[in-house]
């Protein structure tokens, strides 16, 4: 697969708030008024000497992960939302905002995108694709949305309706041809087919007509673009979802074709499934796509990433790091983020999420997994248990701090994006601008 796009700031650089100086240059992104720039550092560039920080440094200089547009926007629940001035408005908006975020943690140079959401009717890519990059970042995976429209209240794909089935596909196929034009690998396909009562429909005959659609998707990918399929247990399908679970998706992606994947949605379990065996299976079949990290204390709860069990994921990253270390090199793993911040704020929410993703990871990768190993052939499970435990209560934050200063970005990014104002900028800005707008907002469920 092609390298992912690596925007990362550049050694010996520091971020501070651009001089008004830049005006003109900010004038061609009129939304993205209260952004960083980089100036020089005279600080050398920080070298780590033990070999824990050599190890850290390594996982942070590879480890990437995809911020969304839609949460920087105003999302909440199935039973409302709660409105934040600086919420984005726009797709110039989140991608601003999503800039901030890869200028302070310097490991989000791309933004999934959600089709119906981002992009307006006809819209050219290439200003899409210039947008993004004025703010330094890319467009990532494109999500199209076979779930909103009225026509899907009996499924998409899986629809007895032909009609509501080739009105499914087309969106597909429309959202794969922006994957090309933008430059994006991957195309996330999340389905909510389902029914809710038994004896509503053949579950047999709906897994033919998922087959024949995921098939004909496949087929119009180009090289290296790959088909991620999601699975959820429940919801909105109470009695059986079309794709509840990893074995299902696996099989649908098998038959699809070789460019299809898996895509692993940490909220999409029920409680008591072990999701790094799970992970573990499909990196050994050569089938685990990517990543939707969140956490949950229920269900699909879409909370942030380690705010309940970060141990949990701790243990996915430690079987990623464990099949590098048998195979010898790293698996083609797209890492995202699906989060609702209802009530956190947007930015904030997704700096800390963004950070304890890379404090887990690296974490993760202090494992000695020669030992491990080793351990693992003897049968003696308290000591190989306790290489993961002592891995994971690390402190890792001073080698982090370290990692950050040698590659010019903020020790403390939630306390630069703080100290920054932008926030609260783009809170007074965008709250004016609603108000130009007209627009005016509800948080009613109904």
């Amino acid at each position: 697969m092609p390298a992912r796009a690596d925007f990362r700031p550049q050694k010996n650089t520091r971020f501070f708030l651009a001089p008004a100086a830049d005006a003109a240059k900010l004038a061609a992104f009129p939304n993205y008024r209260f952004h960083l720039t980089s100036l020089n550092m005279s600080k050398p560039t920080t070298t780590p000497k033990t070999a824990a920080a050599k190890a850290v440094f390594k996982a942070l200089d590879t480890f990437k992960i995809e911020t969304p547009s839609w949460g920087y926007a105003d999302t909440g629940t199935r039973f409302g939302k709660f409105f934040q001035d600086a919420a984005a408005i726009d797709l110039n908006d989140k991608l601003a905002d999503a800039g901030q975020v890869h200028a302070l943690t310097g490991c989000c140079p791309q933004v999934a995108v959600h089709v119906l959401w981002d992009f307006q009717p006809g819209q050219d890519p290439k200003e899409v694709a210039a947008l993004a990059a004025g703010h330094g970042v890319r467009i990532g995976a494109i999500n199209p949305n076979l779930f909103q429209d009225q026509i899907y209240k009996y499924g998409s794909f899986a629809n007895t309706d032909p009609a509501v089935r080739k009105a499914a596909l087309d969106h597909t196929l429309y959202s794969i041809d922006l994957g090309k034009k933008l430059g994006s690998q991957c195309v996330s396909m999340w389905l909510a087919d389902g029914v809710n009562y038994p004896g509503q429909a053949s579950v047999r005959a709906r897994k033919k007509r998922m087959e024949e659609c995921l098939t004909a998707a496949h087929k119009k990918l180009a090289p290296g673009q790959l088909l991620l399929i999601e699975y959820k247990p429940f919801e909105p399908a109470f009695y059986a979802t079309d794709i509840a679970d990893w074995g299902m998706s696996y099989l649908y992606a098998k038959k699809a074709g070789k460019q299809a994947r898996v895509l692993v949605d940490t909220g999409h379990h029920y409680t008591a499934q072990n999701i790094e065996q799970i992970v573990a299976w499909l990196l050994d079949e050569n089938m685990l796509g990517g990543f939707h990290f969140n956490d949950r204390r229920y269900a699909d709860d879409d909370l942030t990433l380690g705010s309940i069990d970060p141990y949990q994921a701790f243990r996915i990253f430690h079987e990623i790091h464990h099949h590098t270390f048998d195979a010898g090199k790293p698996a083609d793993i797209a890492y995202m983020i699906d989060q609702s911040h209802n009530d956190k704020s947007k930015i904030e929410a997704t700096i800390q999420t963004v950070v304890t993703a890379q404090e887990l990871y690296v974490k993760a990768a202090l494992v000695d997994h020669k030992r491990l190993a080793a351990l693992q052939d003897k049968n003696a499970q308290i000591d190989a248990e306790e290489i993961l435990k002592t891995a994971f209560f690390t402190d890792v934050k001073p080698f982090i701090r370290e990692w950050r200063l040698a590659n010019g970005l903020p020790e403390d990014p939630l306390k630069a994006h703080r100290e920054s104002g932008y926030e609260r900028d783009a809170a007074k800005a965008r709250k004016a601008r609603r108000k130009e707008l007209g627009i005016v907002q509800s948080g009613s469920y109904a």
